[in-house]
Formats: C-alpha cells, sequence, structure tokens
C-alpha cells in the first residue's frame, strides 16, 4: 500500500487570477492640516462635559496640538484619538476662553468654547483636559494663553490697516482738491491776461 502512494503524482494547484471588475484611482485625503504649522504638542485626556445628565465624559486620549495657519497666522487647538485620529477637539482659541482649574486637580483645565467642530459634538462645549503632571498642564496654559494674544492681535490688525487705507484716500482726495483749485487760478490768469490784451487793442 505504501508503494501505490508513492507512485500517486501530487496534484499541483492551479494558479487562478481575477482581473477586476472596476479599476479603483488612489484618492489623496486632506486633513485640513497641510498648511499648517503645530506650535505645541502634548499628549492628554480629553473630556466633555453632558448637562443633561450632569456628568463629565471621556471624548478621547490623544495628541493636543495647538495649530497655526501658514497664511493667516490663526491658531487653532485640535485633538485626534489614538489609533482612530478621529477628532474630539476643533475650534479656534479666542479671547473670551479661560482656562480654569478642575476641581481638586493642578494637572487639568476646564474651559467653555462657543464652537467645537469634532466629529461627533459639534457645537457648545464644556471641555476638561487632563495631562500627566502639573508641569505638562502649567505648559499648556502658557501655550494656550500665547495663541489667545496672537488671535487677538490678528484681529486688531485689520482695523488698523483700514485706518491707514482711510487716511491714504483722504490724503489723495486733498491733492485732487489742490490739484483743481491750481489749475482754476491757472485758468482765471489766462482770462484775465487775455481781457487785459483785448482792452489795450
Amino acid at each position: 500500500m505504501s508503494d501505490n502512494h508513492e507512485n500517486v503524482a501530487v496534484e499541483e494547484e492551479a494558479e487562478v487570477h481575477f482581473e477586476p471588475i472596476v479599476k479603483l484611482e488612489a484618492v489623496q485625503v486632506k486633513t485640513h492640516e497641510e498648511d499648517e504649522t503645530p506650535i505645541f504638542k502634548m499628549r492628554a485626556k480629553l473630556f466633555r462635559f453632558v448637562k443633561e445628565s450632569n456628568e463629565w465624559k471621556e471624548r478621547g486620549t490623544g495628541e493636543a496640538r495647538l495649530m497655526q495657519h501658514k497664511e493667516t497666522k490663526k491658531i487653532r487647538l485640535l485633538m485626534r484619538r489614538d489609533q482612530t485620529h478621529k477628532i474630539c477637539a476643533n475650534h479656534y482659541v479666542t479671547s473670551d476662553m479661560t482656562l480654569t482649574p478642575n476641581v481638586g486637580s493642578d494637572r487639568s483645565w476646564v474651559w467653555n468654547v462657543t464652537s467645537d467642530s469634532s466629529d461627533d459634538c459639534a457645537g457648545a462645549q464644556t471641555l476638561a483636559i487632563r495631562f500627566a503632571n502639573s508641569d505638562n498642564a502649567a505648559l499648556f496654559k502658557e501655550a494656550f494663553e500665547s495663541a489667545q494674544k496672537n488671535n487677538a492681535d490678528l484681529k486688531v490688525k485689520p482695523t488698523e490697516d483700514k485706518k491707514e487705507e482711510k487716511v491714504v484716500e483722504e490724503t489723495k482726495s486733498e491733492e485732487k482738491e489742490e490739484t483743481k483749485s491750481e489749475e482754476k487760478k491757472e485758468e482765471t490768469k489766462a482770462e484775465e491776461k487775455e481781457e487785459k490784451k483785448e482792452e489795450s487793442a
């Protein structure tokens, strides 16, 4: 029996190749972070206060980043969850936000957001962020307040530019009026000369 088994030819597996019916092209996915520069990065845990149940709910753990736009220079807070990379915090850092210490913790901050554009909970939110230690929390506060000042200064600049534009426009209009008055004076002088010539003739 063993000899018969040795003589049996082992069938080779057939190599079958199927061409795909539809060919999909690679799609470039934009994160909207291409035009931004991270000016602060630190791992943290984010929480959201739920008014209905009067409790804090965890939104995710990941890297809290302050991102500055290369052209507008505006700074926003962006945080993505580990592994899934889903956004759990996404809002501009405005001057009306106040970081207050979380009750009984020196490594956690609480603040209110009028408009947060994260994946699951958009709109006004009360957020809390917790860091590994008090030193990291202090660094975040410093960077956050610096971002607030930066964004506030950006709002002031356009009004100053407008003032400068108005001054330039006013000076231009004054120059036009001066040139018009000079032209009128020259015209009157020319008319007077012609009148004198006619009188002498």
